[in-house]
């Protein structure tokens, strides 16, 4: 297994529009994609990324595959549009929080 390791900040004046795209696209189609959400996190105090995300896919020939596509270039184009300082990698998969 491998996990996509993602983090960023919210753009000033696009939270609910971030949420609702969270919601209603980015989540459904990682999984249609499959990725399999695995991590969530928002920082709500000090330093470093506002969000942390991560999820899984079976070995790193898929991952490949699925970031090369243009599902997945379309999603993370309109991400990229709400967030900035994005940021990504592949690891190997272990137990727990991976940064």
């Amino acid at each position: 297994m491998v996990k996509l390791l993602m983090t960023w900040n919210i753009r000033p004046g696009k939270e609910e529009e971030y949420i609702e795209f969270l919601t209603q696209e980015f989540a459904p189609t990682i999984m249609r994609l499959g990725i399999q959400p695995t991590d969530a996190w928002l920082t709500v105090y000090g330093e470093g990324p506002q969000v942390h995300a991560g999820g899984q896919a079976a070995d790193l020939e898929s991952m490949e595959r699925i970031l090369a596509g243009k599902d997945w270039q379309k999603l993370e184009a309109k991400l990229l549009s709400l967030v900035e300082d994005y940021r990504r990698k592949i690891v190997v998969a272990t137990d727990g929080f991976q940064i």
